[in-house]
């Protein structure tokens, strides 16, 4: 681990708002604890950073690679119609890069997902059942890059 990892602290709204599910060779994968959409969060562990441009190079093309590799596994475990991948910053000035599963039939389509209807918390046997979907992602079986 190098000195910026070991200060990494994940920003307390990210703590109250989402389920940590584990770590990537990069970033923290977060769930954000909405059911009525398979929200996703990473956020590298890196300390006090709030742009991707703060990011050493290695770790822009770390973070692409994960985005990427999470937007596609998404994708296919959840039937997504489209997915959503923002990093705006305004609320939580850490670096975090939301990854939302989205479809004709959802509460807020097309418009953004923030604050169209309230969140509704997961239980915990579906976050074990979403955890268990993404085994693979989180053991290090898939390539943190795009397939082409």
């Amino acid at each position: 681990m190098d000195e910026l990892e070991l200060e990494f602290v994940l920003h307390p709204q990210l703590q109250a708002d989402c389920v940590v599910l584990g770590d990537l060779p990069l970033c923290r994968l977060l769930l954000m604890n909405d059911a009525n959409y398979p929200w996703f969060i990473l956020v590298p562990r890196r300390a006090e950073v709030t742009e991707v441009y703060h990011l050493s190079v290695e770790d822009q093309v770390q973070l692409t690679r994960e985005s990427a590799s999470l937007a596609e596994t998404l994708a296919d475990t959840f039937a997504a119609r489209k997915m959503n991948i923002a990093a705006l910053g305004n609320v939580v000035p850490q670096l975090h890069i939301h990854h939302v599963v989205r479809y004709e039939k959802d509460p807020a389509w097309p418009a953004p997902v923030w604050g169209k209807i309230a969140a509704v918390p997961y239980s915990s046997e579906r976050i074990d059942s979403i955890r268990q979907r993404l085994e693979l992602l989180l053991q290090g079986d898939l390539e943190f890059a795009p397939h082409h």
